[in-house]
């Protein structure tokens, strides 16, 4: 394919550059430099892992606490290796020596030793001797207990950072103080001892769903997003999206989303979506004329939406599953409608932008020949399409990804447009391996969290709080909102969803958004199902504003990515990533109050979809013009504020709350149309 010399370029996926960039923009997979001895040993565990779980995945599961617990054991054993202490530790190691074996610190490799025997020293105890002692715990459980939660409160702040560990020790020192806390919030308390037994020896602590969910699920799926990629997948889909929406204005902001939306589709990662179709996308839409900072943000608002995006969609969603006791395919269907939505929100405010700067599409010299990349690449499509069907046919997620991983191997293999050596499937089993280390740890210290909630019963009492608090500020709010607008009822819940929606937002600025999820799923979830929220609704609406933590200024891990791929101000590139994503925070208001978005709820008709979907595309492009400063033409003040008020109106249920809305936009579109029809606006202006 040939290209201009002003032109932006063919859009070829460099799979070893895009790993590189990821662990350049990733704490989470960033290692420290390893010598090379250490460096095999190393890759040798990571592989060691992935074929752990691919064995298990195809052959059976063990035990429940063996299985995770082998889990568990290695992931931490791997982080005190490739984890450094402070910062310092990122520089290039200088040699062996008595007190730092193959350059690794020696308090290092102790740690994991100690890890390994805390860990395991559970699932090695007889299942009839582990339930005579849950409750009446040995000495050498306290300690190894004790031990284990101090390893792990470490372990992920070297690998997540410090906001969870400290959200953690929190929730237990509000656990051993009960009697000391104010009001509705006291409880009898507990003893070290006593705490220690439930969150190291029962299933409700760090042994508990999230990490059996990590164990079971996620890391297969994530595996199988690996060889996906490096088989030539993603390649493929961005072919596909460049094929779809280059030509339109502002083109390869527009194969950003599209690409984001597919290549989501295997990756489930915010960070990896970003880096992988950022690499071909950020520098496209600079040269097209797209400011940095916008550049930067709408590839990260998009790749946010790879953890909504089935069918792999993170590991929120296999945590679902646990949660609901609800099939993944179940889980999948519920959730293409506010995949749709996320997307199309975003490529609204992107499509706005494009015309109120006068931004163009890719000429035909610039888009990709189809018909070759799919002779090239069609067989890429196959694993992925045995995975959804074997889904489908109602057998477990891990042996759907079994064989998507069987499969990807095998068309790596045969394929000799794009052969794989055993080398690149190693790297591929020690790159998914990598994705495990810092999801495994948060994931253990959020059990920490959800045992101490089910210990003090603290969630009952947040959701008291939440609720008598949504129901008094109901009471002020119904002084001024007429009933025949919104009826007390709808206001308690908008309220509670307001500040339900809040928290995850601002727990989203520090904790990674799956543990994000779990937190709020265990407190925030059955507070709305007090207020006869249905369950899957409940969690995902959390999950939801969850995913907005990616983009979330000031702890926004896939806006910063892009930024530093955009050479652009990283807190800015966050705001602007924000607000393309404010869209769709629409969206989780509408299918609360209108189940039917999701297709499996009860109560479903066709009528009530078509209605709630109508008015939440409708206030997605209002709020998507208000931001955005163009609708048609050029928005004037008073226009934004009526397409804002318009946006929320349209979502809510209440027939003449959407009626209000309506009338909201007639002097805007008469306004606009005139404006279009005068030809008025069109080329660069200020943001």
């Amino acid at each position: 394919m040939t290209t201009q010399p002003d032109g932006i370029g063919p859009m070829e996926l460099d799979e070893d550059k895009a790993r590189e960039l990821e662990e350049r923009f990733d704490a989470e997979i960033r290692f420290r430099p390893l010598l090379p001895t250490a460096a095999w040993v190393v890759g040798g565990l990571l592989v060691a892992l992935s074929i752990f779980h691919y064995y298990t995945a195809g052959f059976g599961l063990l035990r429940e606490t063996m299985h995770r617990g082998i889990h568990l054991s290695m992931v931490l054993a791997l982080i005190f290796l490739v984890f450094p202490l402070t910062a310092r530790g990122y520089a290039p190691a200088q040699r062996s020596s008595a007190l730092a074996p193959l350059g690794v610190p020696l308090y290092d490799w102790l740690i994991a030793l100690l890890a390994v025997a805390a860990v395991m020293h559970v699932p090695l105890i007889p299942l009839d001797d582990l339930a005579f002692r849950v409750g009446n715990p040995s000495t050498a459980d306290v300690w190894l207990g004790g031990a284990l939660v101090l390893i792990l409160l470490e372990a992920t702040r070297r690998s997540v950072g410090w906001p969870l560990p400290v959200i953690a020790v929190l929730f237990m020192l509000y656990a051993l103080y009960g009697p000391s806390m104010p009001g509705i919030l006291v409880h009898p308390g507990a003893t070290v001892a006593q705490l220690v037994n439930h969150l190291y020896l029962t299933s409700q602590g760090i042994y508990g769903i999230a990490l059996g969910v990590v164990a079971t699920y996620v890391f297969h799926f994530v595996l199988f997003g690996v060889f996906a990629t490096r088989i030539g997948l993603g390649q493929l889909f961005l072919d596909c999206a460049a094929f779809v929406a280059g030509r339109f204005a502002g083109g390869p902001a527009k194969v950003s989303i599209f690409g984001s939306a597919l290549f989501g589709m295997i990756s489930g990662s915010s960070v990896a979506n970003t880096v992988t179709v950022g690499s071909l996308t950020i520098p496209a839409m600079i040269r097209l004329g797209y400011r940095r900072e916008f550049a930067g943000a709408v590839e990260a608002a998009s790749s946010t939406g790879g953890q909504i995006t089935p069918p792999i969609m993170g590991a929120a969603a296999f945590l679902m599953i646990e949660f609901l006791n609800l099939p993944y395919t179940t889980i999948i269907l519920a959730a293409v409608v506010p995949a749709f939505m996320h997307f199309f929100g975003v490529l609204l405010q992107v499509h706005f932008e494009a015309k109120r700067s006068g931004l163009r599409g890719l000429r035909p010299d610039e888009m990709p020949d189809l018909k070759a990349a799919f002779r090239r690449d069609w067989p890429t499509v196959i694993p992925l399409v045995a995975l959804i069907g074997v889904l489908f046919a109602g057998y477990t997620p891990y042996l759907a990804a079994f064989w998507g991983i069987t499969l990807c191997i095998a068309v790596g293999l045969l394929n000799p447009k794009k052969r794989m050596s055993v080398a690149d499937i190693v790297a591929c089993l020690r790159d998914g391996a990598k994705y495990a280390l810092a999801v495994g740890a948060a994931a253990a210290t959020v059990g920490i969290i959800v045992g101490v909630v089910t210990l003090t019963g603290v969630g009952f009492k947040i959701s008291y709080i939440v609720t008598t608090t949504a129901a008094q500020m109901s009471s002020v709010a119904s002084a001024i909102v007429p009933a025949w607008l919104m009826a007390a009822q709808t206001m308690t819940l908008l309220f509670t969803l307001v500040m339900t929606g809040v928290v995850c937002i601002l727990m989203g600025c520090g904790i990674p958004t799956t543990a994000n999820y779990i937190i709020m799923a265990t407190i925030a979830a059955p507070t709305l199902g007090l207020l006869g929220v249905q369950p899957i609704v409940a969690h995902f609406f959390v999950f939801y504003y969850g995913v907005l933590a990616d983009i979330t200024p000031p702890v926004a891990l896939a806006a910063y990515a892009a930024a530093g791929m955009a050479g652009a101000d990283p807190f800015k590139t966050g705001n602007a990533a924000f607000r393309l994503g404010l869209g769709k925070a629409l969206v989780p208001f509408v299918f609360v109050f209108s189940p039917s978005l999701l297709l499996v709820t009860d109560g479903f008709t066709w009528t009530s979809f078509i209605l709630a979907f109508a008015g939440c595309v409708a206030g997605i492009a209002c709020l998507g013009a208000a931001l955005s400063g163009w609708f048609l033409t050029r928005t004037a003040t008073w226009e934004r504020v009526l397409l804002t008020l318009a946006a929320v109106l349209l979502i809510a249920p209440e027939l003449y709350s959407t009626l209000a809305g309506v009338m909201l936009l007639v002097p805007v579109a008469i306004r606009q149309f005139g404006g279009f029809g005068r030809g008025e606006g069109g080329g660069p202006v200020t943001a």
